[in-house]
Order: C-alpha cells, then structure tokens, then sequence
C-alpha cells in the first residue's frame, strides 16, 4: 500500500512555477505511479485504484502538454 499513499503525496504536489526540468521529473514520476498502481489494479480490481490513475494521468497530460508547448498552426 506504499504506492498508493506515494500516490496520493504526489497528488498535492504544487504545478505552479516549474522548471523544465521539473516538468520532465513530474511526467516520469506520474508514469512510475500509474505504472505501479496497475500492476496492483490488475490482481485487486479495486475502484478506488483506478480513479487514482485517471487523476495522475490527468496531472501526467497537464504537464507534458506544457512541456510539448503550443502547436503550430498549419497554413492552408
């Protein structure tokens, strides 16, 4: 259940000013976490344990949509 509290910690982590290479740790840390939750989802099928991954992945996409930036707009 470590994972699971880990998660839960890293959920209240702050998003508001970082770096990029903030930004990079965050994604690969929320990847780990999703990863791992899975791994125990898969044995328990646990409700609980899937909203934690669909929050983390919403925290996961938030970040890497900064990190990828704005895309360009195609002219036609």
């Amino acid at each position: 259940m470590d994972i699971i509290n880990e998660a839960l910690e890293f959920e209240q982590t702050k998003l508001k000013s970082l770096s990029t290479s903030d930004r990079i740790e965050i994604s690969r840390k929320a990847k780990d976490l999703i990863l791992a939750l899975n791994e125990i989802y898969k044995r328990k099928k646990d409700e609980q344990i899937m909203d934690i991954m669909k929050r983390l992945t919403a925290i996961k996409r938030k970040v890497e949509k900064r990190l990828k930036g704005k895309p360009l707009v195609a002219n036609i």
